[in-house]
This record gives structure tokens, sequence and C-alpha cells, in this order.
């Protein structure tokens, strides 16, 4: 009668997480759910949704996503799935893996790009790096 059921993957699509700027978080975060970062992360990022990195979000460790849009700035291992954004007033430092890459001028790119045209097996299991 009160049993709580489990979300699968699709309840959660459409639903996006937020840190806001002047928020800094120390540690790894794996999410599900889409995801908009406006603050301060350092730590490793996981999802299998959607990453927005916004202008003042900023992403010290590694990322691995479906799909990426970075405005902000990024220093590590990005791999995803699909799709990397890259803004005209993004950085990203590091090392890069992914499907597909869109960089717009202006924008700060100094990483190694790898990209994988079947890239179905780059995300780790939920849960697992």
């Amino acid at each position: 009668m009160f049993e709580k059921s489990t979300k699968s993957y699709t309840d959660f699509l459409g639903k996006t997480n937020r840190i806001v700027e002047g928020t800094s978080i120390r540690g790894d975060i794996d999410s599900l759910a889409d995801f908009r970062l406006d603050g301060q992360l350092i730590g490793n990022f996981i999802s299998k949704g959607k990453l927005v990195v916004g202008p003042a979000g900023s992403v010290t460790g590694d990322i691995t996503c479906k799909n990426v849009d970075v405005e902000g700035k990024v220093e590590g291992k990005i791999i995803v799935q699909e799709i990397l954004n890259v803004k005209s007033k993004a950085s990203i430092y590091g090392e890069v893996i992914c499907g597909k890459l869109s960089v717009e001028p202006g924008a700060d790119f100094s990483a190694s790009c790898v990209m994988k045209s079947q890239s179905k097996n780059m995300l780790p299991p939920h849960g697992e790096q």
C-alpha cells in the first residue's frame, strides 16, 4: 500500500539539476538526469544525460557525459558520447574524447582531441568509473 517504486531512467528525462553561481562543491557528482553547473566543481562529473557548464561555471576534474555544452572553464579529461559544444567564451584545458565537436570562434580550446564515430561504449555503467 505504501510501497515506494523506484524511478526508471526515463522518469529523469526533461528534469535538470542545477548548481548556482557562488556555490562550490568538492567531490564527485553522479547523476542520471541533465545538469546545469553555474558554480564551481572540484571533482569528477558522470551523467548519462547532458551537462551545461554556464558562463560562471568551472570544473576541475574529469567529465563523462552523453552531451556537454561548455560556456565556462573546464580543466581535465572530457569524455562525451555524442556532441561537445564549446561556446565562444569557453576555456577547455586537458584531453577530449568525443563523438562530434563544435567549437565557436573565440573559444580557448587548449586540449588534445580524439573524435570517435562509434562512441556508444564510452560511457561507463551508471555508478562506475
